[in-house]
């Protein structure tokens, strides 16, 4: 009869779901109207382990957003300045009004094993893919129908016929871009579409080449008599 070992709870080889794990950087795009804002927030709200990229604008404050939680509000010159001096990520230019990912705080979360939720665009994205490549899982989230999202868009009654227009519009371009996304979900079903998408980030988790403790445990199954 082959011996066995004992292990004890705290052991390395007893909490394989403890690997030391690489960070991600989870990307949710959609044409505005789609669902991608409340989806983020549902995410954010059910998951600890995981933080909201805050980008910096040259857009005004609106009322009751908070400079350094909700964007960084920034001056055109200064985000120009930053582009120059290569501290974003990726940036894009939308509705008049510049977006950009400060590179910094995104690094070293990356590297402490935090994953982090970005609300940007289809250019945004392709940046982002472009620089930090397999660390980066992109989500497109489609609307059901056009009909549907010029209804979502004027229900709000926030914005006026010739923004809206501009919205339809924007959203035509973006839609066309689809298969730059490793994942692409269609928003009939609020619940559900938010269901779908936490799966994504908990299975991109598990994936092999983020596991970057499990050499380690695989050698000391090798040098143990089990």
């Amino acid at each position: 009869m082959t011996d066995r070992i004992l292990i004890a709870p705290g052991d390395v080889l007893a909490q394989p779901a403890a690997f030391k794990r690489r960070g991600l950087l989870f990307v949710l795009s959609s044409p505005s109207g789609a669902g991608k804002s409340t989806i983020s927030r549902k995410l954010l709200a059910d998951d600890d382990g995981l933080t909201m990229s805050v980008s910096a604008t040259t857009r005004p404050m609106r009322p009751g957003e908070i400079d350094g939680k909700d964007y960084h509000f920034v001056d055109l010159q200064t985000f120009k300045d930053m582009v120059g001096n290569n501290e974003f990520l990726e940036w894009a230019h939308v509705f008049d009004h510049r977006y950009g990912t400060p590179r910094g705080p995104v690094e070293g979360m990356l590297e402490a094993g935090h994953d982090i939720l970005f609300d940007i665009d289809w250019q945004g994205a392709q940046q982002l893919h472009q620089l930090a490549g397999g660390d980066v899982v992109r989500v497109f989230i489609l609307p059901p129908s056009m009909i549907e999202l010029e209804n979502r868009l004027r229900g709000r009654r926030t914005d006026s016929d010739e923004v809206i227009d501009r919205r339809m519009a924007r959203a035509h371009s973006e839609i066309a871009h689809w298969d730059g996304y490793d994942y692409v979900l269609v928003n009939d079903d609020a619940e559900a579409c938010f269901a779908k998408v936490r799966t994504i980030l908990h299975a991109e988790r598990l994936k092999r080449s983020r596991q970057t403790g499990l050499i380690g445990f695989i050698r000391k199954l090798d040098t143990q008599d089990i």
